[in-house]
Formats: C-alpha cells, sequence, structure tokens
C-alpha cells in the first residue's frame, strides 16, 4: 500500500486530479492516461447528508465514484492517502434550475401577444410536423444542445455546486431538462441523465405568435394541450404527426417543473395539474411568504430562488411618496421567504437562479440564515432534496458508497462565517476554489548568504502578517497568497523621543511596524532591505533573493508547529426585528389572526331599503346571523349579535357592478376572434387595492369581464369582495356563468395605427364570425351527442374536446350567458338576429348607450341592459349617447343596470344611481335597484342577493346619510355576514399605514447609511385593466394594461 500521511494541503501539491475513465469508443491521440484515481481520504468530519455526520472518518474513491465512507476504515491497497485532519468532507451541491451550457434563445423580430398597434401572427412559425402553437415546444431536448461551459461551470462550483439540471427557457412547453455535472470533460462524460425533467412557464419566451397573449390565454392553451395530448393516444387519423403532442405524451412520465415566479402563479399552475393529474415541482418566486398557506395546500416540492429587492434610495421625501408601502415592506421580508417554506414544513431546494451573478449566493444564503433559514434545511435543500426530487439519489446528492465523487472540502463547518470551500471535486475531478496551501504557524527560516547561514524564526499569524526575529525582532513586509512566498525585512529602527515631546509623553503614532504598530509588518522598509520570494509546497517555503548589497542567496523556511487555533469570537448576528405579514399584502391588509370575521350583527333602528315589496321600511331592524338575512322589522334581538346604532343612517343591500375589470392579472385575450375556452377566473387578483377601496364605496360584488378586443371573448368571473381572501375564496359560488361578446370599434381594431390586419374588419365579418362559431359550436355538440349515444364504444375514436367550442354548447344549452359589448344600434340589432337564427339569446348588452333606439326589440329578444349614466363622446360610436338612456329603458320595460367599467367610478356607483333620478323622473327606489336587485337578475343570482330579505346572503351596507346623497359614506359595508369596511377601523388602518411606511422609509435610509447595497427609488406603478374601451386617467403610477407590451 502507497502511504502518503501528509496534510491535504501538500498532498494537494503532488495530487493529479481523479480523472474520469476514457471513452472506449474515441481514439488515443497521444500517450494512454490508465490512472485510476484511488484515494483515501483520512481523519475528516465527514457530513454524508444533512442528518448524519461522522467523526475522524474516511471516504475513498476511485474512477470519480465513492468506494467507502465511514469511520475506522482501513486504507486500502493502491489507494493515496490524504490525511484531512482538521477539515470538513461534505457533498457537493446540486441546483436543479438552471440553463448552464444551453445557448440563450434567440427571438425573432416582433413582439408576440395581442398588441392593437402591431401586425397580428395568427399561425406558428416553427417550419414541420409540429403543433399550432409555436410557444408549445415539447419537442425540444436539452441534452441535444449542451456542451460544457467551464467559463460559466466555474462560478458554480466556487459556490459549492457539482451538479445542475440545465433546460432550454424559452416557452410555456419547454421539452426536457438534462442533469449534468459541472466537471470539465466530454458532454458524453459529464451528462448523468439525458431526459431528467420536463419543463413549462408561464412565458411565451422567443414566440412571436399572438396567441397567447394574457395569462388566462397561457393557462388556457396549457389545458387545451393537455386534452389534445390525451386525444392524440388514440391517433387520430384527420391529425396525422404531430410532434409537440407526441413528446408532450412521452414526457408526462418525467418529473413535471412549472416556473410560476409569484404567489398567485403557484396557484394557478398547481390547478392545472391538478385538472390533469399531475403534480408540479413549482419554481417560486420571492413572495410565497406571503400565502404560505396556500402554497403548502398545493403539496408541491419547490425551488425557491435567493434573489432579493435591494433597499431604495427613499432620502428625499418626494421620491419616497413615489415607492408603495408594499413594495417597501416585500424589500424587508423577501429574505424570510425559505424560512417561511421551512416552518410551514414545505419540502423546497435552493437555487442560484434569477440571481444577477452567482457570487451573491452565500451573501443571499446567510441573509435567509440570518432571516431563520437553519443549517440542515440548507444543505437538505442544497443535496438530498434536490436529488430526491428529480430521482437521482442514487447518484448525487449525499456522500454514499456507489455515488458519484462530487463533494467539497471545507476548512471548518461549512456554514460558520469564517469557513471557507477550499476544494470542489466533481466526478473525482478536483478544483481548486481556495487553495489551503498555507499553514498559521511557527517557522525556522534559514538563508544561505555567501558568508554564511542565518537562521531566523518566523511566526506566521495570517497570509499578509510575520513577526520575524533573530537576534532580535525585525521589521518585516509579508504576503502569501497559497503558493508564492514574499517577504522583505530589515532591523527595527531605534525610536527616539520627537524634539519637543514631553517627558513620558506619547509616543507618535507610525505608519505600520512590529510591536505596537502591528505584526512586525512596516510599509517604510529601505529600498535596500533583503527581499526573499519562493514557493510554498505546504510545510516547506523555499526559494531566492537578494540581500542589501544585491547579493543573490537562497533559503528554507521549515513548519515546525501550528498556531494554537483561536475560538470563533464573531459575533452571531440577532434574528432581524420585522414586520408582519398582512393579507392581502397591500396598505389595509390584515394580520394572521386578525382577519374579519363571520358575526351576528343586528343594525337597529334605521331606514332600511328592502328593495322588495315592503319598500323603504323607517326606523327598523336588520339581523344577520351565519351569513345570511335572518330577520328585517320593527324590535328585532338577539343577544348573540354585535348591535350597531342605525339611528338617522339607511341600510341597502350591498351595490353590484355588473361590468367591471377589477382584481385580474389579464382582462383581454385578443390573440384571436374566438376565445371564449380563457376564464378570467383563472386569473384573478387578490391583491388588488380597488377591492378595499370599492368596498369603502359600498360594493360587495363585482362581476369582472373579459374586454372587448375580440367578438367572443372570454368567460367572466363574479366575486364577492371578500378583503384578505385568496383567489378562489373571492368567487361567488353556486354563479351559473357568463361570457363576454363584444360589437363596434373595438373588435374591429378601428383604432390600430397599422390598421387591423385581424379578422373581422366589418360589421359584417362580426356578424360572420358570431354565425361561423355558432356553426362549429352546433357541430360540435351533435358529434358529442352521436358519439355519448353509441352504447358499445370499442374501436370508436373518442372526439376532440374543443374548451373554446365547450364554452359556446354552453350558451346553446343555456348553462353559459352572454354579456355583450355593444354601442350602435345596428350592431345592436345585428347581434340579435344572428341569436335568433343560431338559437341563442345575449343576457345583457352592457354600455349599450344607443338602446333607447331599440329598447323594444331588446325587450322582445329577452335581454337585460347595463349602461352608463352619462358618459359619452370618448369615440365616435358613441356620439348618439344620451343620459336620458337607461330611464327611457326602464320605462319601456326593460331590466336597467348601472354599470362602472372603471375602477374609480365603481366606489361612486350610488352616484351615477341618483343621475338616473335626475335624468329621466326615476323613482329612488328603481334607481337604487340599477346598482342592486337589477344586476343581481342578469347575473342571476337575484335569490341570493341584491334585496334586503330574509334567507338571501347577508351582503349589506350601512349609509351615514341617503344612500343617492352626494353626501353619503358607507360605514359598514358587510359580505356574508362579514365586516370587510368599517369606516371607524379604516381611520385607525391609515395611521397605522402612515406609521409603518414611515417605519420603513427609516430603515432603508438606515440600509443606506450603513454601507448596504441601495438603488435609486423606483417609482410603484399599477397596472390598470380596461374594456381598451375608452381613457381611464386614475394618476401618475396608474398605466394601462393595453400600454404594455404583451411577451
Amino acid at each position: 500500500m502507497r502511504k502518503n500521511r501528509l496534510w491535504l494541503v501538500v498532498a494537494i501539491t503532488i495530487a493529479y486530479s481523479l480523472p474520469l475513465a476514457a471513452q472506449p469508443t474515441f481514439p488515443e491521440n497521444g500517450v494512454a492516461n490508465p490512472r485510476h484515481g484511488h484515494y483515501a481520504f483520512t481523519n475528516a468530519t465527514i457530513v454524508k447528508d444533512a442528518s448524519t455526520t461522522i467523526s475522524n472518518a474516511t471516504l475513498v474513491v476511485k474512477d470519480g465514484k465513492i468506494l467507502a465512507v465511514g469511520a475506522n476504515l482501513k486504507v486500502p491497497a493502491g489507494a493515496v492517502e490524504v490525511d484531512c485532519k482538521g477539515k470538513f468532507i461534505y457533498p457537493s451541491f446540486i441546483d436543479i434550475y438552471s440553463d448552464y451550457g444551453i445557448p440563450a434563445p434567440q427571438r425573432a423580430a416582433g413582439g408576440g401577444g395581442f398588441n392593437f398597434a402591431q401586425p397580428a401572427q395568427l399561425e406558428t412559425a416553427t417550419k414541420g410536423a409540429y403543433g399550432w402553437n409555436q410557444a408549445i415546444k415539447s419537442d425540444v431536448d436539452a441534452y441535444k444542445v449542451f456542451s460544457v461551459d467551464d467559463a460559466k461551470a466555474k462560478p458554480l462550483r466556487e459556490a459549492g455546486f457539482g451538479t445542475v439540471l440545465s433546460h432550454v427557457k424559452d416557452g410555456i412547453a419547454r421539452g426536457t431538462g438534462v442533469v449534468v455535472s459541472l466537471a470539465n470533460e466530454k458532454e458524453n462524460l459529464v451528462i448523468i441523465k439525458d431526459k431528467a425533467s420536463a419543463h413549462y412557464s408561464f412565458s411565451k419566451g422567443t414566440s412571436t405568435q399572438s396567441y397567447p397573449g394574457s395569462m388566462m390565454g397561457m393557462i388556457a392553451l396549457l389545458r387545451q394541450t393537455f386534452l389534445d395530448a390525451q386525444w392524440y393516444k388514440t391517433k387520430p387519423a384527420a391529425e396525422g404527426l404531430n410532434l409537440s403532442l407526441q413528446s408532450w405524451n412521452d414526457n408526462q412520465g418525467l418529473p413535471q417543473i412549472f416556473e410560476a415566479n409569484d404567489k398567485w402563479n403557484n396557484l394557478r399552475a398547481d390547478r392545472i395539474g391538478d385538472e390533469f393529474g399531475v403534480q408540479y415541482i413549482i419554481k417560486s418566486g420571492e413572495n410565497e411568504y406571503q400565502r404560505i398557506k396556500e402554497m403548502k395546500s398545493t403539496n408541491a416540492t419547490f425551488i425557491v430562488p435567493l434573489n432579493y429587492p435591494a433597499a431604495q434610495d427613499v432620502e428625499d421625501p418626494n421620491d419616497a411618496r413615489f415607492v408603495s408601502l408594499n413594495d417597501m415592506k416585500h424589500w424587508e421580508l423577501a429574505p424570510a421567504n425559505a424560512a417561511a417554506f421551512e416552518k410551514a414544513g414545505i419540502p423546497f431546494c435552493l437555487t442560484t437562479a434569477d440571481l444577477r451573478s452567482v457570487n451573491q449566493f452565500w451573501t443571499n444564503l446567510r441573509k435567509a440564515m440570518e432571516y431563520g433559514l437553519s443549517e440542515n434545511k440548507v444543505l437538505d435543500a442544497l443535496t438530498k432534496t434536490p436529488a430526491m426530487t428529480l430521482g437521482i439519489y442514487d447518484k448525487v446528492g449525499s456522500l454514499d458508497a456507489g455515488k458519484w465523487a462530487n463533494f467539497l472540502i471545507t476548512n471548518g463547518s461549512l456554514f460558520d462565517a469564517k469557513t471557507a470551500i477550499q476544494y470542489n471535486y466533481v466526478q473525482g475531478n478536483k478544483y481548486v476554489i481556495k487553495d489551503d496551501n498555507f499553514i498559521a504557524g511557527t517557522y525556522n527560516l534559514t538563508i544561505n548568504t555567501p558568508a554564511g547561514d542565518e537562521k531566523y524564526t518566523l511566526d506566521v499569524k495570517s497570509t499578509n502578517s510575520v513577526t520575524m526575529f533573530g537576534k532580535d525582532t525585525l521589521n518585516t513586509k509579508f504576503s502569501q497568497d497559497g503558493k508564492v512566498v514574499k517577504l522583505s525585512f530589515a532591523p527595527k529602527p531605534v525610536r527616539q523621543r520627537p524634539s519637543g515631546a514631553p517627558e513620558g509623553g506619547q509616543r507618535p503614532p507610525t505608519a505600520g511596524g512590529f510591536g505596537r504598530g502591528g505584526a512586525g509588518t512596516d510599509a517604510t522598509l529601505p529600498a535596500n532591505a533583503p527581499r526573499l520570494s519562493g514557493i510554498s509546497s505546504g510545510q516547506e517555503w523555499n526559494g531566492t533573493g537578494i540581500d542589501s548589497l544585491g547579493n543573490p542567496l537562497t533559503w528554507t523556511a521549515t513548519f515546525v508547529k501550528a498556531a494554537e487555533p483561536k475560538p470563533d469570537t464573531t459575533k452571531k448576528k440577532d434574528a432581524p426585528v420585522i414586520g408582519k405579514v398582512v393579507f392581502p399584502f397591500e396598505p389595509f391588509g390584515w394580520e394572521e389572526g386578525q382577519q374579519p370575521k363571520q358575526e351576528t350583527i343586528l343594525i337597529k333602528n334605521a331606514t332600511v331599503w328592502t328593495n322588495e315589496n315592503e319598500g323603504v321600511l323607517q326606523n327598523s331592524d336588520v339581523l344577520i346571523k351565519n351569513g345570511k338575512i335572518a330577520a328585517v322589522g320593527k324590535n328585532l334581538s338577539d343577544a348573540s349579535a354585535k348591535t350597531i346604532d342605525g339611528t338617522g343612517k339607511h341600510v341597502t343591500a350591498g351595490i353590484i357592478d355588473e361590468h367591471s375589470h377589477i382584481a385580474a392579472a389579464s382582462i383581454n385575450e385578443g390573440g384571436q376572434s374566438v376565445t371564449s375556452e380563457v376564464r378570467i377566473a383563472d386569473n384573478l387578483n387578490p391583491d388588488d387595492i380597488n377591492i378595499y377601496r370599492q368596498l369603502s364605496g359600498g360594493v360587495t360584488s363585482s362581476h369582472i369581464l373579459h374586454g372587448s378586443a375580440n367578438v367572443i371573448g372570454g368567460q367572466t368571473q363574479l366575486i364577492k369582495l371578500r378583503w384578505g381572501a385568496n383567489d378562489d375564496d373571492l368567487k361567488f359560488k353556486g354563479w351559473p356563468g357568463q361570457i363576454k361578446f363584444a360589437l363596434g370599434e373595438n373588435v374591429k381594431r378601428s383604432a390600430a395605427p397599422l390598421g387591423n390586419n385581424r379578422y373581422p374588419d366589418t360589421r359584417m365579418g362580426v356578424e360572420q364570425v358570431l354565425i361561423d362559431a355558432f356553426t362549429r359550436a352546433r357541430d360540435y355538440q351533435k358529434e358529442w351527442k352521436k358519439y355519448n349515444d353509441i352504447k358499445d364504444k370499442k374501436g370508436i375514436v373518442t372526439p376532440r374536446r374543443d374548451l373554446e367550442l365547450d364554452a359556446l354548447v354552453e350558451i346553446l344549452e343555456k348553462k353559459r350567458f352572454i354579456t355583450c359589448h355593444s354601442y350602435v344600434q345596428s350592431e345592436i340589432n345585428g347581434a340579435m338576429e344572428v341569436a335568433n337564427k343560431m338559437g341563442y339569446t345575449v343576457n345583457t348588452f352592457t354600455h349599450i348607450l344607443e338602446g333607447y333606439k331599440v329598447a323594444d326589440k331588446m325587450k322582445k329578444h329577452g335581454s337585460f341592459v347595463s349602461t352608463f349614466s352619462d358618459w359619452w363622446a370618448y369615440k365616435m360610436e358613441v356620439e348618439d349617447a344620451i343620459p336620458y338612456n337607461a330611464a327611457i329603458m326602464q320605462k319601456v320595460g326593460l331590466v336597467v343596470a348601472i354599470n362602472s367599467d372603471d375602477a374609480e367610478m365603481a366606489r361612486r356607483l350610488n352616484h351615477e344611481a341618483a343621475k338616473i333620478v335626475k335624468y329621466g323622473g326615476v323613482t329612488e327606489e328603481e334607481a337604487l335597484k340599477m346598482v342592486t336587485l337589477n344586476p343581481a337578475k342578469m347575473l342571476h343570482v337575484d335569490d341570493k342577493v341584491g334585496s334586503l330579505k330574509i334567507g338571501k346572503d347577508g351582503d349589506v351596507v350601512m349609509w351615514s346619510d341617503h344612500p343617492l346623497a352626494i353626501y353619503a359614506k358607507p360605514l359598514y359595508t358587510i359580505v356574508d355576514g362579514t365586516i370587510y369596511f368599517d369606516r371607524q377601523k379604516d381611520e385607525q388602518l391609515q395611521k397605522q399605514v402612515d406609521e409603518e411606511r414611515l417605519r420603513l422609509v427609516r430603515k432603508m435610509n438606515g440600509e443606506k447609511r450603513s454601507g448596504g447595497p441601495t438603488i435609486p427609488a423606483m417609482p410603484s406603478y399599477q397596472i390598470m385593466h380596461s374594456c381598451s374601451d375608452h381613457g381611464h386617467s386614475h394618476g401618475l403610477l396608474v398605466i394601462d394594461a393595453e400600454e404594455i407590451n404583451n411577451d
């Protein structure tokens, strides 16, 4: 047995890398290297995994694999022994969200997505037997384009990584990922698993195709692709060869990784998976701590980045006022994201993804640990969990026999502040990270001069500090970088008291020097001081030099003993004091445990507007119990109730906005003329501050519509304004469902600067889109009926499910209702004619500013109408609008609602209703019904809301004054028996918001003054969604969604 009992640092200077075996199919061009890289690393503290540490242990490797690990192991015959006393050995890290070695996707000219201002691309630009949408790239295999890139591997290895999962970050479906090591070897040897995972995202990437152009469009595309892939398994002759669907199916057996990057997107991705029986591994963002309970409910393993926002420079109050409170709170709380996952018991991996530089990894990791992330969980999240997640734990992830020799050697416990990674072995190949060819301690220095040998003693304290003794202590200048040693020295000058200095006075400060000046180092040595330079081989240094006269000399320094180890006196940082998470993560959110709860509420002695036959009741009471209206009348009592004095106040049913675009991540999917497959419900946004603002205006329910970019738009969603609820809990349960249609200038893209380049281009075209769509829907309906009527379906190909046509069939079967954006009488007439011909009814004509011209025809058709009170003149097709429109339609016998189509106006719908009293003489009660009971009727929920009737939902508003008065303010807005807006509480919350804002501004300023990284103040913009119909001006920081390019 060969035995080389040297310190590791000595072994490094003589040991070779542990090479992978040469590929047998490759010819030898030169001298063959048959070495097997057989080594035994002894006397180390070996951390096999996060739960197993072995002291004074041995790790044996050969041919890049681990042969054995444990205590009391004998060094095998033929193995080179490397003494690792004082060292720690850990498994190398694994990053499972990387694009290492993958060429950057190249995007063709053009934006992609729906945009009024650019040409449409309706068909895929991908050539070949692929699917119809070029954002579905399931046929891409990362291993086919992977190439070793040592320049990019180096910083990853320096951070401790030995293995990564790489994929092509391009498209909604991205194909398969490849597990590779970070060894600088041929691609053939570093690929550990070629098809290791399948990848998805909510980003179209380089696709320039118009569809999808929205979040809900991306979700619909994924859902339709799942259905198409299932149908494709039946080998339908009509489809031919579809490589996209074939590879999609082939990839389903792999771990499925979805890049979601946001708390709500995480839930959206998970719901897609739930629908089709897939459990996604979710690549998260930075804000999951804001909804950690919902994250846990996904049952997913998460891939968590360590990217945090920098503090902003808010010293100038003018800059600070444009930075939102939630942006400042996120800066403070984002480093706690990973710890929130650990605390919640959610499995997760850590990744370098999203960092501006891999060099930030350890800085940000230590910050996450300051915020509560434990050492054990960090190690687990970087080793075992990613390996288990990908099914490669038999190869990497711990230090067990049979696995690849991917390990780190450190000079201390990995997570100690002063510990350094010294070597990273990847597949047995050694990569020097921070060479430890330096030992602090005592050395004997011998200088060979022409006059004879001179002996000195060196007390080496660090790589740039040494004390040198001969007969006297000498002044020195010293450096050692692990390999090269440099030393200059000279006699210490005799110190004299400066002229005029008092007896016993203080000595003047020196620029350096031995003793009180510091560690024998003097930057002011004479120019002719003897200079030595040489090479360190660990325990021995030697080299050449010149003396003070310029004569050459040689020298040797031999290690005598190591310095006594100093205890780590680094003070552990205290856990930072941080603010509370609020729900939603906006001003006026509720802290955990303080969310409003359903109560029994008794409002006493108020003026009650019932919207029922009882009319307006004076000095009456309303009892709300178990979320429902329990009683309306006089002298009511309930011992368990919270009693509210309504004396002098007015009580109404909650306002219902029939036409709104708040609380959604996207509104328009304009990539095609018919997009009935998309659903507003798929991309609700509970963090929209407009929910709270509209509660302050008495709104309790809001109908969130698709935009008016196409003839047949997406499915709408009725929500209740439950401030602080998650996206699913916002939904109005038991609602039958509606869909948005549109007529007029918007669908023809009349305002497009380049002209319309997407069908339809005329009103005639709009009519034909409707006829064609419902003709296809009828055929589809018949096809499925025929199939379902077949008793023995053996050998019968199942018809293809089409989400677009499913929604249209629901209309034909009166399971879904239409709300139609409309203005001009001729188009309204045309829409009704098509509906009558195709066998459906337009449930609601919305906007309908020329409705007064065709009110009788709409009544005959069976429609409801929802309009503005007095908006007009914002485009050509509203030139004939009149403020008497609503009153005229009502007198004809139509059920009329007043809607907002505007986030700000929704706060004042009671005022909009009041205008109808002025314009047309409608009674006050009928006017109030236009924003309460009437919209409930057209939404088919008047059995639940819209009036104060026993058994209906407890959606109630108590007003300070007559509800149609301009002075009226909601004092309480109650949804399902829960007080979501309380004006007195709101005043307290406003003060708390101001206090929290001031605290965070001071904290950010403190970060800047302490030298922390800061960036210039960035205004916090709010994205506003609308019909793309008319201008909405809500301030400097509000941007219309249509002004943003859809990527």
